[in-house]
């Protein structure tokens, strides 16, 4: 086992080695991952044909700006899969906001996951209204974006102009086939990157394949 500075590791499962988070509600499974014990610790296998931010982490991401202790604005969370994994990485001191508007996911989100999470704060509401979140307090240190619009990059820019901190990093999933079906997905992920404009720093950016086919992550720093 390798400890990793942002609360992420490698663990050996079935013999093979495998990425994990340390599991923040021992015993409870969010959707079948494997669970293995290592001394006094219980770790969650991270699947990246599940996690987008898995794939992007098997795909060469060079720094999780997502530590013990953040504060995580999480919009799209689905069912939670990835969002679980990140409360694990945040840990009881962090916290993790949750936006979700279907309210069919919405509800297997809060049963499967938030319900045994005190680190997730759900929120049922459409991600371009940030305003109307009034559960989140206080800025955050990273935005975490997976949605499936074709203006998914200007409601992330709304939602860290609202809430992200100056020097707080946006993580966002660039869906190609959500934007536009007929351009190359390359040339729509360059797109978006632009639109980010001067109030953000780019960082990294992560093609997603094998994991996820037609999807991009971008890592851009806030400068505000």
């Amino acid at each position: 086992m390798e400890n990793e500075e942002d609360n992420i590791f490698w663990v050996k499962i079935d013999g093979e080695k495998r990425l994990a988070t340390i599991n923040l509600v021992p015993g409870n499974q969010v959707y079948k991952e494997k669970l293995v014990k290592i001394k006094d610790e219980e770790f969650r296998a991270w699947d990246p044909f599940r996690s987008k931010l898995a794939a992007a982490i098997m795909n060469g991401l060079e720094s999780l700006p997502i530590v013990r202790k953040s504060r995580v604005l999480y919009l799209g969370v689905s069912t939670g899969t990835t969002a679980s994994h990140v409360s694990d990485i945040v840990g009881p001191s962090g916290i993790v906001f949750c936006v979700e508007h279907a309210s069919r996911v919405a509800r297997d989100f809060l049963d499967r996951v938030a319900s045994f999470r005190s680190n997730i704060v759900p929120i049922l509401q459409d991600a371009r209204q940030p305003k109307e979140y009034f559960s989140v307090y206080g800025t955050v240190d990273v935005v975490y974006v997976d949605i499936a619009q074709p203006d998914q990059t200007e409601i992330a820019i709304l939602n860290c102009k609202t809430y992200l901190k100056k020097g707080g990093y946006l993580m966002l999933v660039i869906k190609t086939r959500s934007i536009d079906v007929t351009q190359e997905p390359a040339q729509i992920i360059r797109n978006e990157i632009k639109k980010l404009g001067p109030n953000f720093e780019m960082v990294q950016e992560i093609n997603l394949d094998p994991y996820e086919k037609d999807h991009g992550m971008a890592i851009a720093r806030y400068v505000g």
